[in-house]
């Protein structure tokens, strides 16, 4: 396999310092704070959910002759209507039950803070069913493979392997009017290409981006074996690849401990926050906000995640769990960012893999498909409502890709993420060297960010 030199700094940093990625920061960037009450602060937070949710399930018509339809198809994998949560979005006047574990979200949705975006997916340019028989669509690579669409979803580049990602370039645009001493960006779901980008660097974590490396304590032995790897760090080797990983490492540590010492300082949340590992990413997210002043940035985006989601078999017990993770966790988290004063400035999104296929497999499962149905979370969303154009159920139907229930996206990432990147502070001129689809599409931007 070849390596960049990004994979291959990427993967040095990650050895060197246990999954802590790069930022720069220096000594002044705690005087240079920005103010902690600006109106002018935004923050996005991507939570994907890794494994490529069965969005079917998720959001289901109820009228009589749709829920009959939904029954007869889904089969064994079909939800009783009884449970399910009752919303009616205005734009398509029409009923439809979330799932039952969605409970918290069904009250935000009713509450003008959480909207749907319906049948999204990696879409290189507006495609139909007849194209795709007639051979004549254009289509991203692997168009079915996790690894290549996971990819696809962070880079929003769809006909090679991506090496930055879109939240990266995103924060390459705004560096110069947004950026500050500490990263833009931050992960707390491992090092990933969704935050890779080509000025602005990330800080990444598998869970806590304040920890230190690995078997380092704070006895005096501890921290001089510490002092002299920092030291290590300084040399000039004079081989180019090393020095520059040598550096990434440094920043690493310094970053990761300015955090830290942010962090200390901070009030403690009284939200509550689930025991879950979801929940615990954002309750993290939600306290490196309220430090937003002492970091000196006035844009941040994050990125969690929850896995669980490739439900080739058991998948009605499978997503009831995930589903009761994700509702509580974005909960709390909205309930935190109001907390802080914060709710207006933040916007939380769901990205995944794919969905999957509307007819089961032989085990309670389903099959990997394409367009799919993602929640959008915050005081600035334009809630209660669906966006985007609902697909028509149907195996065979004008929106299905295989006769299998793959439905043809009907709006792209491009749009979604350029929609979240403009309210976010990126001019429009500067959204097509963000997503390089974005010309195909009629309506680059969509209608649900105020």
């Amino acid at each position: 396999m070849t390596w960049s030199r990004r994979d291959f700094l990427r993967r040095t940093c990650c050895t060197a310092a246990a999954g802590i990625a790069a930022a720069s920061f220096n000594r002044f960037g705690l005087i240079n704070a920005y103010a902690q009450n600006t109106q002018d602060y935004k923050a996005l937070v991507c939570i994907f959910l890794f494994g490529g949710n069965d969005s079917n399930n998720m959001v289901i018509p109820i009228d009589a002759a749709s829920f009959a339809s939904y029954q007869k198809t889904r089969a064994v994998l079909a939800l009783s209507q009884a449970n399910l949560l009752p919303v009616t979005p205005p734009s398509l006047n029409s009923p439809f039950g979330l799932h039952p574990r969605f409970v918290e979200l069904q009250s935000l949705f009713n509450g003008g803070q959480l909207a749907l975006l319906t049948n999204v997916g990696t879409l290189i340019a507006p495609t139909t069913q007849a194209q795709l028989q007639q051979g004549q669509a254009v289509l991203p690579i692997n168009l079915y493979s996790h690894e290549d669409q996971q990819t696809q979803m962070q880079t929003a580049t769809f006909d090679s392997t991506g090496q930055t990602g879109w939240a990266g370039r995103v924060a390459d645009r705004i560096q110069a009017i947004y950026g500050g001493n500490f990263p833009i960006v931050i992960s707390l779901a491992g090092t990933n290409v969704f935050c890779e980008g080509l000025v602005a660097r990330a800080l990444e974590s598998s869970g806590n981006p304040t920890a230190l490396l690995n078997g380092f304590s704070g006895s005096t032995s501890s921290q001089n074996r510490l002092g002299a790897l920092q030291s290590l760090l300084t040399f000039d080797t004079g081989v180019s690849l090393i020095q520059a990983a040598s550096t990434i490492t440094s920043n690493a540590l310094s970053d990761s401990k300015t955090l830290a010492a942010a962090l200390a300082s901070a009030p403690t949340l009284a939200t509550p926050f689930p025991n879950s590992g979801l929940a615990q990413q954002l309750k993290q997210v939600a306290q490196i906000i309220s430090v937003r002043g002492a970091l000196g940035l006035p844009r941040q985006i994050f990125m969690v995640s929850l896995g669980g989601f490739d439900t080739h078999s058991d998948q009605i017990s499978t997503q009831d769990g995930l589903f009761q993770q994700l509702s509580q966790a974005m909960n709390a988290f909205y309930q935190a960012t109001a907390e802080i004063g914060v709710a207006q400035q933040v916007t939380s999104f769901t990205l995944s893999d794919f969905s999957r296929t509307y007819q089961p497999d032989s085990d309670s499962g389903t099959d990997h498909a394409w367009g799919g149905h993602h929640l959008i979370m915050g005081g600035g969303v334009k809630g209660g409502d669906f966006y985007g154009t609902f697909p028509t159920l149907a195996l065979g139907g004008p929106d299905d890709a295989t006769g299998e229930g793959r439905w043809i996206p009907t709006t792209s990432l491009d749009q979604y993420a350029a929609t979240l990147a403009s309210w976010f502070g990126v001019a429009p001129a500067d959204l097509p060297a963000i997503f390089p689809n974005l010309a195909n599409f009629a309506s680059p931007t969509l209608k649900f960010l105020g």
